[in-house]
């Protein structure tokens, strides 16, 4: 969830952009049936004795959705990365048992994909589950908690008819998100390194992956001739772009949580919701953490105009200059300390950004609409999902904390 630096910076943008119709009549239908009508539960109080407000509601039931749509993609890379017997070494050891609904969700299904995913991080197949398990129990835990408040839970499923890979195995349901025409900004790298730059205050960044942030690139494999291992057993170009397109996406998805909870934590009145958010964001930041290390073991390959370049040369590859080691090295996977607040301050080594405008709801849609995942490839245009995000994310934003 890259966080867009264009016409979305401040509120009334954000109300001018829904206004002239990001939103259509129909959509906005849909979606007003999805939020919380007349709250009961703003006039009760918590355990800790405060009022929920409807604009903690609506935080609630924006980050319900968001998580409904983040379970959706990582069931998609679980399904073909996920643990396998029919790879050495990539059983796992948790005895994690995904589910959805009831419903067990058969994982590893493309074994010479979990080989690739492997090159990134021996443990890729055990991670992939367990962030899986969290996005589930993100969004059933949110619902949840709506319904004991007497707030309408969130329930996206009806948008879920994107086709998923053809690879064998892969239950042909749809999916409410498209993995296979990714567009990932990866500026989330630079971000945590820069010392002089901060996304709330003005700072601009650079690329890991140039060639990702541009034309379409798919994540998972599209159908079984995309997995072909050379005759070492090792993943082919082609196979290892999917994989590590994948390695730099999960970074891509994280760091958006990691940013979004405390944004939208500031805007919380009610003690035991914020409560909720700080403990949800903090395993987002985990997440984070895992596969920022992991992308920066993408070996140096080219697939056709797809490149990943040696991020521990010290050039920079969006202009080849010299001297960029501090802000591409693999290793740097700890925020660097930088401005915040106030440059008089001094650095600190913060989670960035956490600005509504730069980290909050309505700039988090954005960045998965930029980033393609909901792109219906029968229509090349986006799914009518956008339009009911859009709508829950604004009332996100707008919500304002009651002293």
């Amino acid at each position: 969830m890259k966080q867009p630096e264009g016409p979305m910076k401040r509120s009334a943008n954000r109300r001018s952009f829904l206004k002239k119709g990001v939103v259509g009549a129909g959509a906005a239908a849909i979606a007003a049936g999805l939020l919380p009508g007349s709250l009961a539960a703003s006039d009760r109080e918590s355990n800790d004795g405060g009022a929920i407000t409807e604009g903690d509601i609506a935080i609630l039931t924006f980050l319900s959705a968001l998580e409904q749509v983040e379970a959706d993609l990582w069931i998609q890379y679980a399904e073909l990365g996920g643990p396998t017997n029919a790879v050495p070494g990539a059983q796992g050891l948790s005895g994690i048992d995904l589910k959805l609904n009831g419903k067990s969700i058969a994982t590893g299904l493309a074994p010479d994909y979990v080989i690739a995913l492997q090159v990134l991080d021996g443990d890729m197949p055990q991670y992939i589950a367990d962030n899986t398990d969290d996005e589930i129990s993100h969004h059933q835990f949110l619902n949840n908690y709506l319904a004991s408040k007497g707030a309408k839970t969130i329930d996206l499923s009806q948008f879920a008819f994107l086709p998923p890979s053809r690879v064998t195995g892969v239950p042909q349901n749809g999916r409410l998100t498209n993995l296979k025409q990714l567009t990932v900004d990866t500026k989330w790298w630079t971000r945590y390194r820069s010392a002089t730059q901060n996304p709330d205050l003005g700072g601009t960044f650079e690329n890991a992956v140039p060639d990702l942030a541009r034309g379409q690139h798919p994540a998972i494999p599209l159908n079984d001739g995309d997995l072909v291992l050379n005759a070492d057993g090792t993943p082919s170009n082609h196979l290892q772009a999917i994989a590590s397109t994948a390695g730099f996406h999960f970074g891509f998805i994280e760091q958006g949580g990691s940013s979004l909870y405390p944004a939208l934590a500031q805007k919380v009145t009610n003690l035991e919701v914020l409560r909720v958010l700080l403990s949800i964001g903090g395993s987002e930041i985990m997440h984070f953490q895992v596969w920022h290390d992991k992308a920066g073991n993408a070996p140096k390959i080219t697939d056709g105009n797809l490149s990943f370049p040696d991020l521990n040369t010290g050039i920079d590859p969006n202009n080849g200059s010299s001297g960029a080691a501090d802000e591409f090295q693999t290793n740097l996977i700890m925020p660097e300390p930088t401005f915040f607040l106030d440059k008089n301050l001094g650095p600190v080594s913060i989670i960035r950004p956490t600005s509504t405008q730069q980290g909050g709801a309505v700039a988090s849609v954005a960045s998965f609409v930029q980033d393609g995942l909901f792109l219906d490839p029968a229509t090349n245009k986006n799914t009518g999902i956008v339009d009911v995000l859009m709508r829950l994310a604004a009332e996100a934003d707008e919500a304002k904390r009651r002293l």
